[in-house]
């Protein structure tokens, strides 16, 4: 995957973030899978439990370093990060793919299954673009935050990790997240759906678990037409969140889940 010049070597040998002109609380960084593979530094990780504030504080990092905020979960039956198997030099770069054409692939391999509809395309965004002035999809990312930190229950022990990427939507590429690997075996090619998201949907990467993704979301649908036509790239993207979410249709899940929500989640199995 193309990548960033990376700061983080700078925390090896002061943690407080100073040489970034950062003010960081105690953490740690780092670069290894569970399969004990260096790659350099992927992340910078904290010590404590991420509560409401902690994103907040530490959004000076974008701008002084190009170091971007995810909350990760460091509990559960998988462990923490330290313990996924992360594998950027196996990811390619976002960039290099089309949305459209990765979710036509993926519901063509995993939704036309279900249904004997073709691949609708990408949704109309009208009704979402007349939002583009009204809110602040990085303020809207703390808000989420700051509600998953304050509600718990879907992170065991939530802790904010910083890293290198040239937005949000490449998060989980840039630390080599393979949570979808049952579904697809490139995550740079869903970071293209999210950044076709964040470009339409002003989404954010908020949090990760070991195969589960958060992400806030500015412009949300706010017709059941709209939101009918999201579910459809959400099926694409995430078969598991409408076959397993207990919404007995596509219609079910975009009117529960998708019209005028401020937060995606996406579990595969």
């Amino acid at each position: 995957m193309a990548t960033l010049p990376n700061p983080l070597p700078k925390l090896a040998t002061d943690l407080t973030g100073a040489a970034l002109g950062l003010q960081l609380p105690p953490g740690r960084l780092l670069d290894a899978t569970c399969e004990d593979e260096s790659h350099g530094p992927l992340l910078w990780l904290a010590d404590q439990q991420a509560v409401p504030g902690t994103w907040a504080a530490l959004a000076t990092a974008r701008r002084a370093a190009g170091l971007l905020p995810v909350v990760l979960d460091a509990g559960g039956r998988h462990g923490g990060p330290q313990m996924w198997e992360l594998t950027p030099d196996a990811m390619s770069y976002p960039g290099d793919h089309d949305a459209d054409e990765v979710l036509a692939d993926l519901w063509d391999e995993y939704a036309a299954g279900e249904t004997e509809e073709e691949w609708p395309g990408l949704a109309d965004t009208h009704a979402a673009a007349d939002t583009l002035s009204a809110d602040d999809p990085d303020a809207v990312a703390t808000d989420i935050a700051d509600s998953l930190l304050d509600s718990g229950g879907l992170l065991e022990d939530p802790r904010l990790a910083l890293v290198p990427a040239r937005r949000s939507a490449d998060v989980p590429a840039a630390i080599g997240w393979t949570g979808p690997v049952n579904h697809e075996g490139d995550t740079a090619r869903l970071c293209a759906v999210l950044r076709s998201w964040e470009d339409r949907f002003g989404i954010r990467v908020v949090a990760l678990g070991f195969d589960h993704l958060l992400v806030s979301v500015a412009f949300p649908p706010t017709t059941a037409a709209e939101a009918e036509a999201v579910a459809a790239e959400h099926f694409a993207f995430c078969p598991d969140n409408i076959l397993q979410s207990g919404d007995s249709t596509v219609r079910a899940y975009a009117e529960k889940r998708l019209l005028n929500q401020p937060a995606w989640h996406f579990w595969w199995d």
